[in-house]
Protein backbone atom coordinates (compact mmCIF):
# COMPACT_ATOMS: atom_id res chain seq x y z
CA UNK A 1 0.00 0.00 0.00
CA UNK A 2 1.17 3.42 -0.91
CA UNK A 3 0.42 6.59 1.05
CA UNK A 4 0.21 9.97 0.07
CA UNK A 5 -0.68 12.04 3.41
CA UNK A 6 -2.25 15.37 3.08
CA UNK A 7 -3.62 17.64 5.70
CA UNK A 8 -7.11 17.05 4.37
CA UNK A 9 -7.12 14.18 2.40
CA UNK A 10 -5.13 10.81 1.95
CA UNK A 11 -4.43 8.90 -0.62
CA UNK A 12 -4.19 5.25 -0.72
CA UNK A 13 -2.61 3.28 -3.86
CA UNK A 14 -2.69 -0.69 -3.85
CA UNK A 15 -0.51 -3.10 -5.89
CA UNK A 16 -0.92 -5.97 -7.42
CA UNK A 17 -0.17 -9.29 -5.49
CA UNK A 18 2.94 -9.95 -7.78
CA UNK A 19 3.99 -6.22 -6.83
CA UNK A 20 4.30 -4.85 -10.43
CA UNK A 21 1.54 -2.43 -10.75
CA UNK A 22 1.09 0.43 -8.43
CA UNK A 23 -2.89 1.81 -9.28
CA UNK A 24 -4.55 4.77 -7.47
CA UNK A 25 -6.97 3.11 -5.09
CA UNK A 26 -9.09 5.88 -2.97
CA UNK A 27 -8.70 8.92 -1.10
CA UNK A 28 -10.21 9.08 2.39
CA UNK A 29 -10.91 12.28 4.46
CA UNK A 30 -7.67 12.96 7.19
CA UNK A 31 -10.08 13.02 9.81
CA UNK A 32 -8.11 11.74 13.18
CA UNK A 33 -8.37 8.54 14.64
CA UNK A 34 -11.11 7.95 11.92
CA UNK A 35 -8.72 8.14 9.13
CA UNK A 36 -6.25 5.03 11.18
CA UNK A 37 -9.29 2.97 11.29
CA UNK A 38 -10.29 2.91 7.58
CA UNK A 39 -6.37 2.15 6.61
CA UNK A 40 -6.28 -0.22 9.27
CA UNK A 41 -9.86 -2.03 7.40
CA UNK A 42 -7.83 -1.34 3.98
CA UNK A 43 -4.66 -3.40 5.08
CA UNK A 44 -7.25 -6.23 6.24
CA UNK A 45 -9.23 -6.37 3.68
CA UNK A 46 -6.74 -5.94 0.76
CA UNK A 47 -4.25 -8.39 2.83
CA UNK A 48 -1.49 -5.60 2.40
CA UNK A 49 2.17 -6.55 4.26
CA UNK A 50 3.49 -3.17 4.02
CA UNK A 51 2.66 0.43 3.84
CA UNK A 52 4.93 2.96 1.59
CA UNK A 53 4.08 6.35 3.51
CA UNK A 54 5.65 9.29 1.42
CA UNK A 55 8.27 11.77 2.89
CA UNK A 56 8.13 14.98 1.42
CA UNK A 57 11.53 16.23 2.00
CA UNK A 58 12.64 19.46 0.17
CA UNK A 59 14.54 19.85 -2.86
CA UNK A 60 17.99 19.47 -0.77
CA UNK A 61 16.40 15.85 0.73
CA UNK A 62 16.21 18.19 3.87
CA UNK A 63 12.84 18.13 6.52
CA UNK A 64 10.56 20.72 6.45
CA UNK A 65 7.42 21.59 8.77
CA UNK A 66 5.69 19.45 6.44
CA UNK A 67 8.04 16.65 6.61
CA UNK A 68 8.10 16.52 10.51
CA UNK A 69 4.38 16.19 10.52
CA UNK A 70 4.21 13.37 8.40
CA UNK A 71 7.06 11.67 10.43
CA UNK A 72 4.16 12.47 13.68
CA UNK A 73 1.34 10.95 11.71
CA UNK A 74 3.78 8.13 10.40
CA UNK A 75 4.46 7.13 14.09
CA UNK A 76 0.77 7.18 14.86
CA UNK A 77 0.22 5.01 11.77
CA UNK A 78 2.48 2.27 12.80
CA UNK A 79 0.26 1.71 16.26
CA UNK A 80 -2.99 1.86 14.23
CA UNK A 81 -1.59 -0.97 11.91
CA UNK A 82 -0.18 -4.48 12.40
CA UNK A 83 2.23 -4.42 9.18
CA UNK A 84 5.43 -2.50 8.89
CA UNK A 85 5.50 1.15 7.57
CA UNK A 86 8.08 2.37 5.99
CA UNK A 87 8.99 6.23 4.90
CA UNK A 88 9.63 7.02 1.10
CA UNK A 89 10.88 9.95 -0.22
CA UNK A 90 7.82 11.22 -1.97
CA UNK A 91 9.56 14.30 -3.58
CA UNK A 92 8.04 15.38 -7.09
CA UNK A 93 5.21 12.84 -7.10
CA UNK A 94 2.33 15.27 -6.42
CA UNK A 95 4.01 16.83 -9.91
CA UNK A 96 4.08 13.77 -11.49
CA UNK A 97 0.20 13.15 -10.44
CA UNK A 98 -0.70 16.82 -12.08
CA UNK A 99 1.24 16.09 -15.07
CA UNK A 100 -0.48 12.53 -15.60
CA UNK A 101 -3.74 14.26 -15.18
CA UNK A 102 -3.10 16.70 -17.92
CA UNK A 103 -2.38 14.30 -20.55
CA UNK A 104 -5.60 12.72 -19.40
CA UNK A 105 -7.32 16.18 -20.24
CA UNK A 106 -8.19 16.22 -16.59
CA UNK A 107 -8.22 19.41 -14.58
CA UNK A 108 -5.90 19.17 -11.48
CA UNK A 109 -7.42 22.05 -10.34
CA UNK A 110 -11.14 20.37 -10.18
CA UNK A 111 -9.34 16.08 -9.21
CA UNK A 112 -7.80 17.14 -5.88
CA UNK A 113 -8.58 13.85 -4.86
CA UNK A 114 -7.48 12.28 -8.35
CA UNK A 115 -4.11 13.46 -7.64
CA UNK A 116 -3.98 12.26 -3.70
CA UNK A 117 -4.31 8.89 -5.24
CA UNK A 118 -2.10 8.73 -8.13
CA UNK A 119 0.82 10.32 -5.79
CA UNK A 120 0.24 7.86 -3.73
CA UNK A 121 0.47 4.97 -7.00
CA UNK A 122 4.08 7.01 -8.16
CA UNK A 123 4.74 6.87 -4.12
CA UNK A 124 4.12 2.83 -4.55
CA UNK A 125 5.85 2.56 -8.15
CA UNK A 126 9.19 4.31 -7.03
CA UNK A 127 9.67 2.11 -4.16
CA UNK A 128 8.69 -0.82 -5.93
CA UNK A 129 11.03 -0.24 -8.71
CA UNK A 130 13.64 0.41 -6.37
CA UNK A 131 13.19 -1.48 -3.92
CA UNK A 132 14.15 -5.21 -5.89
Amino acid sequence: MGIDYGEKRIGIALSDPLQIIASPFTVIPNNGTEAFSKINQLVVEENVNLIILGLPLNLAGEDTDKTREVRVFCEKLKNAVKVPVKLWDERYSSAEAKTALKQMGISSRDNKQHIDKIAASIILKDYMDNSQ
